[in-house]
């Protein structure tokens, strides 16, 4: 990841019935200012601000004409969207993870983000563990999670989720013996197209988060301690990632899925069945 001073970059504020309490933990956690209530369009020391209002914390970019805010969210707009319509076990990340009739792997997503991708998983039966090494990314999705498990539709999903704030290599590499079943990473394409994420994160996070540079590293990792395959998710005409050449390939219209594969996953099937 690049080496990005999120202090000179980012501060933050309490709008509305924002917890003032939690939104001071984490200022202070990161040594950031924070500013109390202030309007994001008029705002012109930071150019980004974490916004606390009645719905949790949120990404903004400040200045005239900057798009809206960024918040995890499982329980409305496009996540709750695929849940409802998004073609279940057909779609391609659930056959990229090998989910099928009687074989329910237990997926640790490394590069978890806003944790879209685990909630898709989740929602059809997978155990899911989310890293996120970003801590401002990680706020978000933690508030997500924690909002989510308030709606009686969606609380059992997100029960199947469980976030660590750690950087992947590190954690990954400090663990004994596999971790889950397979190892999920989508890292951020330096020079990510973008159709493949959505353009007012891109414009938010490419600059606090930077580009993965160390996906080859991360893949290094995550072959150590998947027990069954790694799978990566790659823009379509992106190259692989440095290093092992994966065992297959799915592709969509926009995404790739490199499959890394150690073995079979029929010897999970079994496993269970004992």
């Amino acid at each position: 990841m690049n080496p990005i001073n999120i202090k000179e970059s980012l501060a933050v504020s309490v709008s509305g019935c924002g917890n003032e309490a939690v939104a001071s933990d984490f200022a202070q956690r990161l040594g950031l200012e924070m500013l109390g209530e202030v309007k994001p369009s008029k705002e012109r020391r930071f150019p980004f601000l974490m916004v606390y209002d009645q719905y949790g914390p949120s990404l903004v970019e400040t200045g005239k004409g900057a798009p809206g805010p960024v918040r995890a969210d499982f329980v409305s707009g496009k996540v709750d969207h695929r849940r409802k319509f998004g073609g279940g076990k057909g779609q391609l990340i659930a056959k990229a993870v090998g989910l099928k009739s009687g074989i329910t792997p237990h997926v640790l997503d490394g590069t978890a983000g806003l944790g879209r991708d685990a909630f898709v998983l989740a929602s059809l039966g997978c155990e899911v563990t989310l890293l996120e090494r970003s801590p401002v990314v990680a706020e978000l999705l933690s508030a997500g999670l924690e909002q989510a498990r308030l709606s009686y539709d969606v609380a059992p999903i997100i029960a199947l989720m469980t976030m660590i704030s750690a950087d992947s290599i590190e954690w990954l590499t400090t663990q004994a013996e596999a971790v889950a079943d397979v190892i999920y990473l989508d890292p951020m394409f330096p020079d990510r197209d973008k159709s493949s994420l959505v353009k007012k994160e891109m414009r938010l996070f490419k600059p606090l988060v930077g580009g993965d540079l160390d996906a080859s590293a991360l893949l290094k990792a995550a072959l150590e301690k998947a027990r069954y395959r790694v799978v990566v998710k790659r823009p379509r005409k992106a190259p692989e990632i440095e290093g092992v050449k994966p065992t297959l390939k799915l592709e969509g219209k926009s995404s790739r899925y490199d499959i890394y594969t150690l073995k079979s996953l029929e010897g999970l099937r079994g496993a269970l069945s004992d």
